[in-house]
């Protein structure tokens, strides 16, 4: 077999084999097949694309390159959610322990901040002494006596895929769909989970800007799930303005708390609940929509969801006195001013991005994932789509710890925000679409 026909045959816009596919994949992650020969399949993948078989032969080997969790002994059924990232979307948080309250497992593998959009670790790790680096048995132990778990991905989860992006962000084949599925769900399908929800972000401040990719790459990897004998939904839901009133890491730790009392900014809360009602069904956890928004709603009520983020945290050696006092364990900037705003009207617009660049530049995002972030730093957003602005009007607030860093990030706030003399038609759904 030779790296020389099977880019040739993809080039012509030929179907892969599955012993084509596997000798590709272990092959490059050996390191016995060349960078330019694996850059020319993948920019022939690129422009050509791949079939659901095609695809699902790839993920399975990007798979079984490295570690897959073995959970098996676990008795309660398993379940994980993936978001591919936005701004203000901490909605794992308090998604993760509210979902494990109900009575099945979550094993939540979760990614850093890069670019634009925050990091689930990253924000975990503002609380004091958060681990996110849990050996195998430690992982298994965790989830079978709390129930949920929040780790980063190890060295030995899919190595392929490390590899393969690496050569991907350097050859302009980034943005290819079916890459994008097979990255995500190799790591995903490594969990050894028996349900997966996944939550494609749409808009402004999403990887995927239209609702046509959005819905492909849900649709995609549903199937990749499926062909994996995995149970998967999916929902395309809205990115065109921040998630919830706070952008950042220790922020989103405490918005995420108030989440859990039952005090969250109505956005994201229902969001969580929509989630986690098609975790809860996908899973088997509750028998319909109705009778799993019930169970969610009375473990807020009656504290069981927070109690389990704090049993959670205290497991991953943080200080669980986050859950009872956020504000006395998280840190907190040094300097708070606004950003307000130049004109009246109705905010009709915001380039949801550029308020993510915004928090990056405060200190909370990373350009690269060798830079460091600052825990305490971040906006809490004051002015949403549809809400009326006075001249001089706070837009949001700024934390930041030094005056350079808040003067580049007011101007991309401001400009960031579109408003208008009339108020907007209608108002931005939380979820446009609901993949099955």
């Amino acid at each position: 077999m030779r790296m020389y026909d099977i880019i040739h045959r993809k080039r012509d816009g030929g179907r892969l084999t599955p012993a084509e596919v596997e000798f590709f994949v272990q092959g490059y992650t050996a390191g016995d097949i060349p960078d330019y020969q694996a850059a020319a399949l993948l920019m022939a993948i690129y422009f050509r694309g791949l079939e659901d078989d095609e695809l699902g032969w790839l993920t399975t080997a990007m798979t079984a390159s490295g570690a897959v969790y073995d959970l098996s002994h676990i008795r309660a059924v398993k379940v994980d959610k993936h978001s591919t990232g936005g701004v203000g979307d901490g909605v794992s948080l308090s998604l993760a322990p509210l979902v494990a309250s109900c009575g099945v497992a979550v094993p939540m593998m979760s990614g850093r901040a890069l670019g634009h959009t925050g990091g689930t670790l990253d924000k975990l790790e503002s609380i004091p002494g958060f681990r996110v680096s849990l050996t195998s048995e430690e992982f298994s132990a965790q989830l079978q006596s709390i129930g949920v778990a929040m780790i980063g991905q190890t060295p030995q989860i899919a190595p392929a895929d490390r590899k393969l992006y690496a050569l991907r962000d350097a050859t302009a084949t980034v943005e290819s769909i079916p890459l994008i599925a097979a990255s995500i769900m190799s790591k995903k399908l490594a969990e050894g989970t028996d349900a997966l929800v996944l939550d494609v972000k749409t808009g402004s401040g999403a990887f995927m800007k239209t609702m046509e990719d959005a819905q492909r790459l849900a649709e995609l990897m549903v199937r990749i799930g499926r062909h994996a004998g995995k149970k998967v939904r999916a929902v395309v839901s809205d990115m065109n303005q921040p998630l919830g009133r706070w952008v950042g890491n220790a922020v989103e730790v405490a918005q995420a708390v108030d989440i859990l009392r039952g005090a969250g900014p109505p956005d994201i809360t229902e969001l969580v609940m929509l989630l986690g009602i098609r975790m809860l069904v996908v899973s088997g956890g509750a028998r319909d929509e109705v009778s799993a928004r019930a169970s969610l709603t009375a473990k807020i009520r009656n504290g069981e969801g927070l109690e389990k983020f704090r049993r959670m945290v205290a497991a991953q050696g943080g200080n669980p006195r986050v859950a009872d006092d956020p504000a006395s364990v998280l840190p907190v900037a040094k300097h708070r001013e606004p950003v307000v705003a130049t004109r009246a009207g109705y905010v009709t617009a915001i380039n949801t991005r550029a308020i993510g660049i915004a928090v990056s530049v405060l200190g909370a995002g990373r350009s690269s994932m060798d830079d460091g972030v600052d825990p305490a730093v971040g906006a809490h957003i004051c002015k949403k789509h549809g809400d009326a602005v006075a001249v001089g009007e706070p837009l949001c607030w700024c934390h930041y710890s030094h005056d350079w860093r808040f003067e580049e990030a007011q101007r991309l706030i401001r400009e960031a925000y579109r408003i208008d003399d009339e108020r907007p038609a209608r108002p931005y759904p939380l979820v446009h679409r609901d993949i099955a």
